[in-house]
């Protein structure tokens, strides 16, 4: 792997951007997953919020481990049995093991990966996601979700847009109230790429556990309000697509490796799934 040290887009922002001293909800999810990127704020609101939680700290990390795992093989179906080559993730959170562009270029080298996080802290650590094949590329573009247009202007230096894309949710928007338009957005961002693309997305489900004290305590700790949505909720994101089988599920459900073997307690729901454009 060689650095593609001229694809990094994005404000240089020192450390004085980065707030340690209050929970942030990228790093709350470094800590669980076995991360790095996390300061005593994250630790200490994770295990508070945790603690209301059928199953504990426990059940909690599990559900986001599930959650990267179904990324990684969502990325590798994409890239192995669609032939997909171009990759837009949005709300990449902090760089961890089996990235998108680590797994979609282990399968073709010569894919190109967009990652877009508004996130001060992502960028400190974006070097980690410019490490792209010779044949292939990755760029990093600090932008906002909120703002779909402006993603979608600046992705198009690295991405064909007459070409399918594969445009990646991956647990970003449960952040994002009603009022703000999440149904919206995702259409706007769907609209703009051709027919054969697809849509990967995972989201927290409001309809498996009672998680609305956990979820209290975080949106009192943290930066950000979490809101959970149930199943249909979560489908509704899909509305227009034809969805990859087994459809929307939970994340640890959605085509599980054949030697998996399932987490045999509690664990932090989200569902999953996989659409295609027609």
């Amino acid at each position: 792997m060689t650095e593609n040290s001229s694809s990094s887009r994005g404000p240089d922002l020192g450390a004085g951007a980065i707030d340690t001293s209050t929970a942030h909800a990228a790093r709350i999810y470094d800590y669980m997953i076995g991360g790095t990127t996390h300061f005593a704020a994250d630790r200490e609101a994770s295990h508070a919020a945790a603690a209301l939680l059928p199953g504990g700290h426990e059940a909690a990390s599990a559900g986001l481990i599930a959650n990267r795992a179904f990324l990684g093989r969502a990325v590798r179906h994409l890239a192995a049995e669609a032939s997909i080559r171009q990759f837009l993730d949005i709300g990449t959170g902090i760089p961890t093991g089996d990235n998108v562009h680590e797994v979609a270029q282990g399968v073709a080298p010569e894919s190109r990966i967009v990652y877009v996080d508004y996130d001060p802290i992502v960028l400190a650590h974006s070097h980690q996601l410019l490490t792209s094949s010779d044949e292939g590329e990755t760029v990093y573009l600090q932008a906002d979700l909120r703002d779909p247009r402006t993603i979608l202007d600046q992705a198009t230096a690295t991405l064909d847009f007459t070409r399918p894309i594969a445009l990646v949710l991956v647990a970003i928007l449960h952040f994002f109230p009603d009022d703000e338009n999440p149904y919206g957005i995702v259409t706007e961002l769907l609209d703009a790429l051709p027919p054969g693309s697809y849509m990967v997305l995972s989201h927290l489900a409001s309809d498996i556990y009672d998680l609305d004290a956990t979820y209290e305590r975080l949106n009192q700790a943290t930066q950000e309000t979490f809101v959970l949505r149930s199943h249909s909720e979560v489908s509704r994101f899909f509305d227009g697509l034809e969805m990859v089988d087994p459809g929307v599920v939970l994340v640890d459900r959605w085509r599980p490796d054949p030697d998996h073997t399932p987490h045999d307690g509690m664990m932090l729901p989200l569902y999953g799934g996989v659409g295609r454009k027609p």
